[in-house]
């Protein structure tokens, strides 16, 4: 598969990775981190889609997207950290001043996965980030030493997937997902 990685500027793109499947459901749609918790338990469908569309006709998008031969198959949600929870959050710490950019979600669509997306995926948004003038790249996976992580809590990555792409860990952090430590990797884009 031919796996190339673009800005999540098509809602439509950006929905058949991480939308609902049914219209009554009401998805993370990945804006947890986004916006805050409290705001994004808030909006219920149709509202969260429109918010979702809204954030792909900002400059940048929320994200990334993997096509697999022309079709949408993964998703990486990435942006500025000062325009995310990541700012205010008490648990992942802030290493520098620097205005680094936040990698902090990943989906795959099932029937697409260990064909390389989630790597492609970090490689996409590592350039999108240069591209767009970011002096670091920050992710915030679990460090699961090899164990097996449950595909739910899978989403953030694993310290192994960053360390690929040549992250460094940074710091440790006070958050603990699926009952493995989460760490803070980063790679500078200078």
């Amino acid at each position: 598969m031919d796996i190339e990685v673009r800005p999540a500027i098509e809602f439509d793109d950006v929905a058949a990775v991480i939308g609902p499947q049914k219209p009554t459901s009401n998805v993370c749609f990945c804006l947890n981190y986004r916006l805050g918790s409290t705001e994004a338990r808030k909006l219920r469908e149709p509202q969260r889609s429109e918010k979702v569309r809204e954030l792909c006709h900002q400059d940048p998008p929320p994200g990334v997207i993997a096509y697999g031969d022309g079709v949408p198959v993964g998703w990486a949600a990435l942006h500025p950290r000062r325009d995310t929870s990541f700012a205010r959050n008490r648990l992942i710490p802030h290493v520098d001043d620097l205005d680094v950019w936040s990698l902090w979600c990943f989906r795959v669509r099932p029937g697409f996965r260990k064909q390389g997306v989630m790597h492609a995926l970090v490689d996409g948004a590592v350039a999108y980030a240069r591209e767009r003038g970011a002096p670091v790249i920050e992710g915030y996976p679990v460090d699961n030493a090899g164990a097996k992580v449950n595909q739910t809590m899978a989403y953030v990555g694993t310290r192994s997937l960053f360390e690929s792409a040549g992250f460094t860990k940074a710091a440790d952090t006070g958050s603990v997902l699926d009952g493995f430590p989460r760490v803070l990797m980063r790679l500078e884009l200078g």
